[in-house]
């Protein structure tokens, strides 16, 4: 947004509800898709109707303000003898009272400012609270248009402003906002959030296509998949949280452009794990962000990619230790991440993560029960082709986790190709890479060694063909399963301290990596394992 675009009106009510949030809406992050579900800020039914009811009454009126440069949206107008009536409905639980708080007086002196400067005079402004199904009437005087003429003032200075500012500090307004999901004011600080936090975790999934031959598309707000006339599955739209394809499946022309107009991001992987692309809306948040990103990751970033790394052993060790405490490889890994702590190169990390990876994974196969060893044979780390099972179900499960990270950083408006340990020359996406490196051993490898030890799958369900292994539909469709159900398992995050899902903390580490990148925290911090 610059200079000379009217400001929205909305985003002046939320610059007085907090100036951080008015920033994050400025820059393109939107309101949480649960919020919006339970009908906060839902004006779905509102701009539906587009027009007139009856004679006098409109709904989504579009005002604007030429001298002050704001424009809007109006819920609802009525047109009496005496001028406009101006009607804004608002959603408030019910235990809560129906308070008219100062942003809202705020919205409807600004859209009353509006009309008088289109030519019509405002008779009186109303809020009606759609959950108790009460009318309030608001009584606007002088004080409330200064106000309001100031609020555009502060609100443009700050949206041009190249910096976020900065979280609120241990504010109740952070309990219900629909951003504190996305702001992390609590979380900045790289400490144990002591107050509780309201922090969003949608019921809604990662839904993967992974039947060769089938074909998605949406039909009555649900996505249908057939295969030969036989309908194989409908699941409604808005239970979607991603969408993956797996293999030879097919989408509709419609089903793709229905879901990013959802902004739910597609990927698309081979049916041998391989990520060969995704799908997101053209408009996103956070491109000043992304400038910055790119010139970070050309200077390089020594402290992110430590971090990275230093996680990533962390979790190795942690993992292994689980399954063998006396394992003589322990102390040496620690010994490892000590040193990358401590090391002032980007070639030392490189060096010290490989020489990590070698002593773990040459150590993999005890993360099998020694009854089952004798099937699942662990030689090494090999992979594209994987020529044994193991290696396979590694490769299949770090391109699901790839997928996620992909995801999380889209959704915080970052560019998944510009990273600070791996190297974006190949085209790689590089920042995804790098975010699933702390998650690999609590997520991707902990999801293989279940699938194994539990007899999810077997070894005999896998194909040979020239030196390389793949798996069998059914296998895949295990795999696939246990990795969902791992990342839905929620837990005590280890650094702040309340309950969240696997697949939500790889969210927050990559708004994470944001808030280091736009300066509102001072580092970035990996997830190491107990």
């Amino acid at each position: 947004m610059n200079d000379e675009d009217p400001i929205p009106i909305s985003l002046v009510a939320n610059y007085i509800f907090c100036p951080r949030r008015a920033w994050l809406e400025s820059v393109g992050e939107s309101i949480d898709s649960e919020q919006m579900a339970h009908g906060f800020y839902d004006h779905r039914k509102v701009d539906r109707t587009g027009g007139a009811s009856d004679a006098d009454a409109f709904h989504a009126v579009n005002v604007r303000h030429e001298e002050w440069g704001i424009s809007g949206k109006l819920d609802a107008a009525q047109m009496t003898d005496d001028g406009v009536v101006i009607r804004e409905y608002k959603a408030t639980p019910v235990k809560r009272a129906m308070t008219v708080t100062e942003a809202m007086r705020i919205q409807l002196a600004l859209q009353a400012s509006c009309l008088n400067d289109m030519g019509y005079r405002v008779a009186g402004t109303e809020i009606f609270f759609t959950t108790h199904h009460r009318r309030v009437e608001v009584d606007l005087n002088e004080d409330d248009y200064a106000a309001a003429k100031q609020a555009v003032d502060e609100t443009r200075a700050l949206i041009n402003s190249d910096t976020a500012p900065d979280p609120l500090e241990d504010d109740p307004r952070c309990m219900r906002c629909s951003h504190v999901g996305i702001c992390l004011p609590e979380e900045r600080k790289l400490c144990a959030v002591t107050r509780r936090i309201v922090v969003s975790s949608p019921d809604n999934q990662v839904t993967h296509l992974t039947t060769p031959g089938a074909k998605a598309f949406s039909r009555a707000g649900r996505m249908v998949v057939f295969k030969e006339g036989e309908e194989l599955a409908s699941v409604p739209l808005d239970s979607i949280q991603g969408l993956q394809i797996h293999g030879n499946t097919d989408l509709s022309s419609g089903l793709i452009r229905e879901l990013m107009w959802r902004d739910i991001p597609i990927m698309w992987c081979s049916g041998s794990g391989r990520l060969y692309g995704w799908s997101v809306p053209s408009y996103g948040p956070n491109g000043a962000q992304r400038v910055e990103q790119h010139v970070a990751s050309h200077e390089g970033r020594l402290g992110l990619a430590r971090e990275f790394i230093a996680a990533k052993i962390r979790n190795q060790t942690v993992l292994l230790r689980r399954s063998d405490r006396d394992n003589p490889a322990l102390e040496q890994m620690r010994r490892i991440e000590r040193q990358v702590e401590n090391t002032n190169r980007w070639q030392d990390v490189l060096g010290l993560e490989g020489e990590a990876a070698s002593l773990y994974f040459s150590q993999f196969g005890c993360l099998i029960k020694p009854e089952k060893r004798a099937d699942w044979v662990w030689t090494a780390r090999m992979r594209r082709p994987a020529p044994d099972p193991l290696n396979a179900l590694l490769d299949y499960a770090y391109t699901l986790l790839l997928s996620d990270c992909v995801r999380a950083i889209v959704a915080c408006g970052l560019d998944a190709h510009a990273g600070f340990l791996h190297s974006s020359n190949r085209n790689k996406p590089a920042l995804a890479l790098d975010l699933m490196e702390e998650f690999r051993a609590p997520i991707a490898d902990s999801v293989v060694q279940t699938v194994v030890n539990n007899g999810e799958v077997r070894a005999s369900g896998f194909v040979h063909s020239l030196g390389s292994t793949r798996m069998d539909d059914n296998t895949r469709k295990a795999l696939v399963k246990a990795y969902e159900r791992r990342m839905e398992t929620e837990l005590t995050h280890p650094m702040f301290g309340y309950k969240a899902s696997w697949r939500r903390i790889v969210e927050i580490q990559a708004r994470m990596i944001l808030g280091y990148l736009d300066g509102s925290q001072a580092r970035y911090k990996g997830i190491r394992i107990r």
